[in-house]
């Protein structure tokens, strides 16, 4: 083995482009090296300052270092608090327990106990089917078109993209994939659709050990279920014993008004997978919520070296405690994500709703812009002007917006504005382009 020299640092990506692997994709959209981050802010090494409507794909709820979450880690790590600790009992862990069984738990009547399983969201997604799978006997599960829940293989086999699919080298099974709710269009129930499979014993289709569904689907391109369409899927799945397992790593923490995206449809699944902002801070977290009737593990039977980040657990109870013990926070929540669906309705109406439309819920939205290639130009657009924001759906044609849940909203009106623009400049200057080669063709002609 040849071992390259290391470059000499004249070029400022020279590090990342010389030692980092190909498989970054972030970076590439957003090309500085950034130094700080403070509320809804990330600032350059240069000092630019950028309004971050990426929030790490919602796993930074609360804003970057929110002030009650670092002073309650900064006392914790001063106090030489535990750092790793696997499973064992400790102080850091119990308080987070406590608090949100008494925080989110015991005042939605939810009687889950908590399972860690390892720091990410598809280490979630990957015990929840496997304890379905251990539960029921049975193998297969349902997962629906434009689904996003993980890259490892057995969450990867859940999600519908082709494109990460394709990185896994070999075929992945054990899933059976079903449209999601309006995805054959409005006049389609696909809930129906998927109630007849399983009650036809010559469709194909095995019996489920689960159903696994977002009820907003963020990398897919935020498309809404229907709470009607929900009730029904979770009706079904127990009519034809499976468990129901509700995705809310992306969509939960508070990110579509409530705690839980699931709340506003009344539903109680069997099994919650949760990740992203449930540590409040942007450290690596991941619980899977159990009903008690449900949880049959056997000690030791999925385990994970990272599951017990102490750290974590600070910062996550403290952010249940600063946030979440009233209802004032997921109200002023609701409010701006009001704010947010009308103004991204402002910028719409401008144009053919066949062109451009919104899209999601709560603080979960964005525009649809029909094309990924005038979706990529927008947000290229929108760096250059001071805002990170990203794209989604099968085609990254929709320009996601997450901005932090506690912005203000001047900064939200602020970084709306440059969204307006950028989206005003690449479609004007793609008028101009067609309008150029009409008049090129005319000529021609």
């Amino acid at each position: 083995m040849i071992v390259q020299s290391a470059p000499d640092g004249g070029d400022e990506f020279a590090i990342f482009n010389h030692l980092e692997s190909e498989v970054r994709s972030y970076a590439r959209s957003f090309p500085v090296v950034f130094a700080r981050a403070r509320g809804a802010q990330l600032f350059a090494r240069d000092g630019t300052a950028y309004l971050d409507f990426l929030m790490g794909c919602s796993s930074l709820n609360y804003g970057h270092n929110p002030p009650a979450l670092k002073s309650a880690l900064a006392d914790y790590i001063a106090g030489d608090g535990i750092t790793h600790s696997l499973d064992l009992y400790n102080e850091a862990k119990e308080s987070f327990l406590q608090e949100f069984h008494e925080t989110i738990l015991r005042p939605r009547q939810l009687d889950y106990v908590v399972q860690f399983p390892g720091p990410t969201g598809t280490n979630a997604v990957e015990a929840a089917l496997k304890l379905a799978r251990k539960i029921t006997g049975r193998a297969n599960v349902i997962a629906f078109t434009n689904g996003f829940h993980g890259a490892s293989l057995g969450a990867l086999s859940c999600t519908g993209n082709r494109y990460h699919r394709a990185a896994a080298g070999q075929l992945l099974g054990g899933v059976s994939r079903l449209p999601y709710d309006g995805y054959l269009g409005s006049t389609v129930d696909t809930a129906d659709y998927l109630d007849r499979l399983l009650s036809d014993p010559s469709s194909g289709v095995d019996a489920p050990a689960a159903v696994i569904v977002e009820t907003v689907q963020g990398e897919g391109g935020l498309n809404v279920a229907g709470t009607e369409w929900l009730r029904k899927v979770a009706v079904i799945a127990r009519r034809h014993g499976a468990l129901l397992i509700v995705d809310d790593i992306q969509a939960g923490v508070g990110r579509t008004d409530a705690f839980f995206s699931f709340e506003a449809s009344g539903l109680r699944p069997d099994i919650v997978t949760m990740a992203k902002s449930i540590s409040g801070y942007g450290l690596p977290m991941a619980i899977v919520l159990i009903d008690r009737q449900l949880d049959k593990w056997a000690p030791g039977e999925h385990n994970g070296t990272f599951r017990g980040n102490c750290h974590a657990f600070v910062t996550a109870r403290a952010a249940l405690e600063h946030f979440w013990r009233t209802d004032s926070f997921a109200a002023s929540v609701e409010e701006k994500g009001n704010l947010l669906k009308n103004r991204l309705e402002q910028i719409a109406q401008k144009y053919d709703p066949s062109r451009v439309s919104v899209k999601g819920r709560g603080m979960m939205r964005g525009i649809d812009l029909k094309s990924g290639e005038v979706a990529g130009q927008v947000i290229r657009t929108a760096f250059q002007k001071g805002l990170i924001v990203e794209t989604a759906g099968a085609h990254n044609e929709v320009v996601k917006c997450l901005p932090p849940l506690v912005i203000g909203e001047d900064q939200l009106s602020q970084g709306l504005d440059i969204l307006k623009d950028a989206i005003e400049s690449v479609i004007g200057s793609l008028g101009q382009g067609m309008a150029k080669l009409s008049r090129k063709r005319a000529r021609d002609c």
